[in-house]
């Protein structure tokens, strides 16, 4: 079974920062893509920030140039470091990754139980 742990998500007030962490564990044979997931009350889960194996980023255009996104293949991590946050970044973010199990499998979606961002105006 694999697990998508995150960590650091909090209260924080506008300008301020946060740094977010997930620990993948389990049966892993390869990470594809890790990702990070949000999702505002009343509103559509988005796509925040996304990392390949090889180190591609790609970044929502709202936190481009404040949110970054690293990934440690050999410890199975991805983190997203959250600068100058806005009250519109209040979500629970989630930790996603798109990962095979075995040689032969096809990558599937895994998901992390979500941590709250919340940013006082």
């Amino acid at each position: 079974q694999v697990q998508l742990v995150e960590s650091g998500g909090g209260l924080v007030q506008a300008g301020g920062s946060l740094r977010l962490s997930c620990a993948a564990s389990g049966s892993i044979f390869s990470i594809v893509t890790m990702n990070w997931y949000r999702q505002a009350p009343g509103k559509q889960r988005e796509l925040v920030a996304r990392v390949t194996s090889s180190g591609t980023t790609n970044y929502l255009d709202s936190v481009k140039g404040r949110f970054t996104i690293s990934r440690d293949n050999a410890k199975k991590t991805a983190s997203l470091q959250m600068n100058s946050l806005k009250p519109e970044d209040t979500a629970v973010y989630y930790c996603n990754a798109l990962l095979k199990t075995a040689i032969w499998s096809p990558p599937n979606d895994y998901w992390g139980q979500g941590t709250q961002v919340t940013v006082s105006s």
